[in-house]
């Protein structure tokens, strides 16, 4: 047998698990390293908080919050919706000890609009421990779970890219570009441990932060989940997926649940300067410390109120419309209503003015009620205040 077939052939093997009772030892022989790596200092991804292949190569070193921020804000979101959060968050706060000299609400204004804002919590809470001990992150993985926010998958980006310490790196591209390197049969949900194990074989002691970065970038710009460019893969020649001729095929998936639908209403309450009623959700549960219209009291797991006569006080309220969001494990449906008021906030409520509302912490599912009810008005202003 040839040695490219031998090679396919064991991949293959360990990819159905015959690697000798279960051990993934075997497997781990491909060396993908120099190819990937090769294929990295080419055509890597410009990112705000990447050191590139050739600065890296002068001896620049990524810097750990720039890393951890980046990370933190990655999770569940897409590069692009970050890039513009990322430059933002640098600017006003360019190291940790500045990000933990402000309040949490100026954080999670900042934040607004980026989602699952338990993220935005932990990551002034890390700010906030790490200032203390001294401005230095742990730069060992079991050092960085220590850290609130920061799980396995964050620690070990965290270790390799900042670090460059030899720790299996694995998101949602690398797991798509390892079971098609190894025609992983399993359903994604039950493969991530053998994935983990088999990244942990092909990392190199050289490089290891790049080689992280390159395997991301290979299943984000090749090995993507529709048409991947099998033809520009520097690692094509040990891919099982391609020996089987259908890598769309992996990673295999169970078929996913509907998301239940949630019903509930929203209320903007406008005074004649053009300000808005508001109040700020609790500190915990889901958008914990945003900022919010009044609604009903919906939840990810019952409905709420859909009427105008749910609305917490009396006024001349206007259907405005409906609007629709979809959560982690949710959809949400909210009628609209909208009314002229005057006079003092009701307790636990308060006035945001025209020209603050941009600046407010509104989640996204608020920003598309308070635009339902009066377009434009979560915009930012332009000129001078």
């Amino acid at each position: 047998m040839a040695p490219l077939d031998q090679t396919r052939k064991a991949s293959q093997n360990a990819a159905a698990g015959d690697t000798g009772s279960g051990d993934t030892s075997k497997a781990g022989y491909l060396d993908i390293g120099p190819r990937l790596l090769a294929w990295y200092d080419a055509h890597h991804r410009d990112l705000p908080w990447r050191v590139t292949p050739v600065a890296f190569a002068r001896g620049v070193r990524a810097d750990p919050y720039r890393v951890w921020m980046s990370e933190v804000m990655l999770q569940q979101t897409t590069v692009e919706a970050v890039k513009a959060y990322f430059r933002n968050f640098v600017e006003k706060w360019p190291t940790v000890e500045a990000l933990a000299a402000v309040p949490a609400e100026d954080v999670m204004k900042a934040w607004a609009g980026l989602g699952y804002y338990s993220r935005a919590r932990n990551l002034k809470a890390c700010a906030d421990l790490v200032a203390l001990r001294g401005g230095c992150f742990p730069d060992t993985e079991a050092g960085l779970r220590e850290l609130p926010g920061i799980g396995a998958y964050t620690a070990a980006a965290i270790a390799a890219i900042a670090f460059d310490r030899p720790a299996a790196v694995v998101d949602g591209n690398v797991e798509r570009v390892m079971t098609r390197l190894y025609a992983i049969e399993t359903p994604l949900s039950e493969a991530k441990p053998q994935i983990r194990a088999l990244v942990e074989k092909l990392v190199p002691q050289n490089r290891p932060g790049d080689f992280a970065q390159a395997m991301m970038d290979l299943g984000a710009t090749i090995c993507t989940p529709k048409r991947p460019r099998c033809m520009l893969c520097p690692v094509r020649e040990d891919c099982s997926a391609i020996l089987a001729g259908d890598p769309e095929r992996f990673p295999v998936r169970l078929p996913k649940d509907d998301k239940p639908l949630r019903k509930g209403a929203a209320f903007v309450a406008e005074r004649e300067d053009g300000a808005i009623l508001m109040r700020k959700r609790p500190e915990r549960g889901l958008l914990g410390g945003m900022t919010e219209v009044p609604t009903t009291g919906w939840t990810a797991r019952v409905d709420g109120a859909t009427t105008a006569d749910a609305a917490p006080f009396h006024a001349d309220w206007r259907r405005a419309g409906q609007i629709g969001h979809v959560f982690t494990h949710f959809a949400l449906e909210l009628e609209v209503f909208h009314a002229q008021i005057k006079g003092d906030a009701p307790a636990g409520h308060f006035w945001s003015l025209a020209h603050e509302i941009s600046g407010e912490a509104l989640p996204t599912v608020m920003k598309k009620v308070i635009e339902a009810a009066i377009p434009g008005a979560t915009k930012k202003p332009k000129g001078p205040q």
